[in-house]
């Protein structure tokens, strides 16, 4: 599906598992990369199995055909903000719970926008801390930005920095794993989902 936003449209493909879905992640991309990054989609699938439901949305400059989203983070989170308030709307989903998820320059959008959209939990997937060697220029303000439980997923070796454990609620470090966190997908969602089971509550807020 298209979800038209200030910045253009967005694509987003939206996954439900078997029955009521428990919750609802909206997740995406880093931004050079796209929604079948294998980290995205091992997550997607532990997920779907855990009882949610999962839209991975493409930010409007990658549907444009764009390889780089540009400086402007306003930018970026106006054009989230929109889809993700579109799909919470939506009468397969309204009154869950929202988790926003992204990896890379994605996370840093989901950190930034958590506590506006009133999302109930956010995984941030190789959080890039900092430019690679540039640790002067830190980007841990928008973890804290987040303002709800937050889950960090970071390799032990990514260039791009690993966030201190004081700026989430939970930062999982993974050995051996570099940016694309790529050595085990499977075991990075199962720790997610895991993680989600113990701090989002299940089901509408309405009862329905």
């Amino acid at each position: 599906m298209e979800i038209d936003t200030p910045r253009g449209p967005a694509r987003v493909d939206v996954d439900v598992p078997d029955g009521a879905p428990r919750y609802l992640m909206v997740i995406t991309h880093g931004a050079g990369g796209g929604v079948e990054a294998g980290d995205i989609l091992a997550v997607r699938d532990a997920v779907l199995r855990a009882g949610g439901a999962v839209a991975r949305v493409t930010q409007p400059y990658r549907v444009a055909g764009r390889r780089m989203p540009g400086a402007a983070t306003a930018a970026q989170d106006e054009a989230w903000q929109a889809v993700v308030r579109r799909l919470a709307a939506d009468s397969r989903f309204a009154g869950l719970p929202v988790v926003l998820a992204g990896r890379s320059n994605g996370a840093r959008v989901a950190c930034r926008t958590a506590a506006g959209l009133g999302a109930a939990a956010v995984v941030a997937l190789a959080f890039p801390l900092h430019p690679p060697g540039r640790p002067e220029r830190s980007r841990a303000a928008e973890l804290r930005e987040a303002g709800v439980a937050t889950l960090v997923v970071n390799g032990d070796r990514d260039p791009f920095g690993v966030p201190d454990a004081a700026d989430a609620t939970t930062v999982l470090l993974r050995p051996g794993e570099r940016h694309a966190l790529d050595r085990d997908p499977e075991g990075i969602a199962a720790a997610v989902v895991g993680w989600l089971a113990a701090r989002v509550p299940s089901g509408r807020s309405d009862g329905a």
